[in-house]
C-alpha cells in the first residue's frame, strides 16, 4: 500500500522559514506589518513545501468568515453593478469572497435587518452604499460588532479610514459652466430622489454655476427624478412642456438623461440641435445611446476598489486613496446656444 505524505502545518513552514508561527500567519493574511525580505522568504517555503492554509480554521480563529459585504438600497442597478465590478477585482487574488444584501432604507427594521446579515454571514467587512452610508446609526453598529465598515458617498462623512468620497457639487457646477460657456441660460435641471446626499450635493452644484454668473434659479426649468430611466422619462415631458422650453438640461444621472433623449423625440425636439443634455455617472449607456451623452464621470468602480481593499486590509486602510475626482466627459449632447 502506497504511504501518503502527511500535509505540511504551519509549524513546519515556521521551523522551515527560521520565524515565528505569527509571522507566518501575517504572510498568510497579506498583513503590512512585515519587511519584504521576510515575506520573500515565507513565500518560497510555502510553496516548497506546498502549505496550504485552513480556512475554516483561520476563520475560526478571527471569528470572522472570509467574506466581505455590499449593502445598498439603489434604485439605479448600474450603479450597484459597477460597485460590485470594483469589490470584485480587488479580491480577485484574494480568499475573501463577496455577498450582497439589498435593503429598503424606509423599513423599520432597517438596523436590525443588517445587524442579522452582519452577525449570520459573520462579515469581515462590509462596504455601505448612499443613501444608507449617511446614517451615522449603521457604522455605529458595525463598530459595536467589531465589523469593519467603509462608507461611500458624495461628502465627507467619516476618517479615511472607513471613507470613499467623490466632488459632485464641484463636478455638476463644473458641468453647468460647460453649458453656460456654450451660450445657454435657460439651463434645465432634472434632480435624484429626496434624502440622497448625492442628489442635494449635485442639485447645489446647479444652483453654484447659476448663481456665479448671475443666472437666477427658475424653478420652473426644475423637475424631480428618482435614478430611473422612467423619472427622467416624466421629468423630460414635465420640462418640454413649458411655455419657454430649457435650451439645455443637467440630469443628476444618466439613466434620467436616457429618458430625457426619449422625452425629447416625442416632443420633436432634438439632441443636440434643439437642446444640449449632460448626464452623471458615466455608465455604459452614456457612451451607447445616440447622440453619445457628454456626462460627468463619476469614479465609482474605482471607489469601490479602494473601499474593498480597505476593508480586507484594514491595517493599512487610511493609506488608502479616499478622494475621487469625477470629471466632465465630451461627447456629442451639447451643442453651442442658437437663437
Amino acid at each position: 500500500m502506497q504511504k501518503h505524505e502527511a500535509k505540511a502545518t504551519i509549524n513546519d513552514v515556521a521551523e522551515k522559514a527560521g520565524v515565528s508561527k505569527k509571522t507566518v500567519s501575517r504572510v498568510i493574511n497579506r498583513s503590512p506589518l512585515l519587511n519584504d525580505a521576510t515575506r520573500e522568504k515565507v513565500e518560497k517555503v510555502i510553496a516548497e513545501l506546498g502549505y496550504v492554509p485552513n480556512p475554516q480554521a483561520r476563520a475560526l480563529a478571527l471569528r470572522r468568515n472570509f467574506l466581505i459585504g455590499l449593502v445598498h438600497d439603489n434604485p439605479n442597478a448600474q450603479t450597484v453593478l459597477t460597485v460590485q465590478q470594483g469589490m470584485l477585482e480587488a479580491i480577485r487574488d484574494s480568499e475573501f469572497a463577496l455577498v450582497l444584501r439589498s435593503i429598503d432604507r424606509r423599513s423599520p427594521t432597517l438596523l436590525e435587518d443588517i445587524r442579522f446579515f452582519i452577525q449570520q454571514q459573520r462579515l469581515f467587512g462590509v462596504l455601505i452604499m448612499p443613501p444608507m452610508s449617511e446614517m451615522d446609526a449603521l457604522p455605529a453598529m458595525c463598530r459595536e460588532l467589531g465589523c469593519n465598515y467603509v462608507r461611500m458617498g458624495s461628502a465627507r462623512l467619516d476618517d479615511e479610514s472607513h471613507l470613499v468620497e467623490s466632488n459632485d457639487r464641484q463636478a455638476v457646477a463644473a458641468a453647468v459652466n460647460h453649458l453656460i460657456a456654450q451660450g445657454h441660460r435657460r439651463i434645465g435641471f432634472v434632480a435624484g430622489p429626496q434624502g440622497f446626499r448625492s442628489a442635494y450635493e449635485r442639485e447645489q452644484g446647479y444652483r453654484d454655476a447659476l448663481s456665479a454668473h448671475g443666472i437666477p434659479v427658475d424653478p420652473a426649468l426644475m423637475a424631480g427624478g428618482n435614478y430611473t430611466f422612467e423619472t427622467g422619462l416624466e421629468a423630460g415631458r414635465v420640462l418640454f412642456s413649458r411655455d419657454v422650453r430649457p435650451s439645455a438640461i443637467f440630469s443628476s444621472n444618466d439613466e434620467m438623461a436616457a429618458g430625457v433623449v426619449h422625452a425629447a423625440h416625442h416632443a420633436g425636439l432634438t439632441v443636440p440641435d434643439d437642446v444640449s443634455l449632460i448626464g452623471f455617472d458615466d455608465t455604459p449607456i452614456a457612451a451607447h445611446m445616440w447622440p453619445p451623452l457628454t456626462t460627468v464621470r463619476w469614479p465609482i468602480k474605482a471607489m469601490a476598489y479602494s473601499a474593498a481593499i480597505k476593508l480586507i486590509y484594514p491595517d493599512r486602510a487610511a493609506k488608502e486613496v479616499a478622494f475621487f475626482e469625477s470629471e466632465t466627459i465630451h461627447r456629442e449632447s451639447v451643442a453651442p446656444f442658437k437663437m
